[in-house]
């Protein structure tokens, strides 16, 4: 345990988020997502897991140590709902809620269709699979900045 840590975070998590530069992107999956032969094509190649949390838990405990980008629109991405895109499961809902009170303000999950998520999951810096269930569970995280101290 760490003081000031979130203690959901493992040290595996937190090297990740460590090594990852402003615009670097990660992807929390759940358990359904092609997490292991996705990581292995990310900039990390090797799979992260936060089992034993949901979704929201997982991105609730990232944003404790991570600024998500403010300079872009595609900051946070869910994946789309098949034949149902502008549908919002419950559990994208919790994850955008987290994402609102991190941010202090309402900022909108971009919506990926289910192919193109995949190909952009392949792309990103790492891969951390949850212990979410709940079907479309997926969603990208891109880094922001942390400024100066005045």
């Amino acid at each position: 345990m760490l003081k000031g840590i979130d203690p959901r975070l493992n040290a595996d998590v937190l090297y990740a988020l460590r090594a990852m530069g402003h615009g670097d992107v990660l992807v929390i999956s759940d358990t359904n997502f092609p997490a292991h032969s996705v990581a292995q094509e990310t900039v990390l190649g090797d799979l992260l897991r936060m089992d034993n949390l949901t979704a929201a838990e997982a991105v609730e405990a990232i944003l404790s140590v991570m600024p998500l980008d403010t300079f872009v629109d595609d900051f946070a991405a869910r994946m789309e709902v098949v034949d149902a895109p502008d549908e919002i499961p419950a559990v994208q809902a919790e994850v955008q809620a987290v994402i609102n009170r991190s941010e202090g303000r309402e900022r909108t999950i971009v919506p990926v269709e289910r192919f193109a998520f995949y190909d952009r999951a392949r792309a990103a810096y790492a891969v951390i699979q949850t212990g979410e269930r709940r079907f479309y569970g997926c969603f990208m995280l891109r880094k922001g900045v942390i400024g100066p101290e005045d």
